[in-house]
């Protein structure tokens, strides 16, 4: 388990979904190795490959609610090929899963840059 300051975690988290115009509802973070992480994609979405986020939305309108899988395997090499630190990457990872539950994709050229941008955006109000 990481180790997280989930008071601070948690208001950050507010306030970007607030940006969004959202609530937090009840968002549970599933922190677990590659191969849990690919058991969940294989067995929930039929893909068969690695990730590093697998984001379950049950959000109402205006309230996110979601199960957000992180595989910390894939977040520590992530962090190693970009070189940045591994809590960086963990905090970039994290509230990638929230902007999904904000309805934020990334499956196109476009909206990768886009989910880039909004990532960037939250993490400057992280620091």
């Amino acid at each position: 388990m990481p180790a997280l300051d989930e008071r601070k975690v948690t208001r950050w988290i507010r306030s970007v979904a607030a940006d969004y115009g959202f609530t937090v509802g009840n968002i549970n973070y599933i922190f677990c190795s590659d191969e849990r992480e690919l058991a969940v994609n294989r067995e929930f979405l039929g893909h068969d490959y690695y990730t590093d986020v697998i984001t379950f939305d049950y959000s109402t309108e205006s309230v996110l609610n979601g199960d957000i899988f992180i595989s910390l395997d894939t977040v520590r090499s992530n962090a190693e090929m970009v070189g940045v630190p591994f809590a960086d990457e963990l905090h970039r990872i994290i509230i990638h899963g929230v902007l999904h539950l904000t309805g934020q994709g990334d499956k196109t050229p476009e909206t990768k840059v886009e989910m880039t941008a909004k990532e960037e955006k939250a993490l400057a109000k992280w620091k």
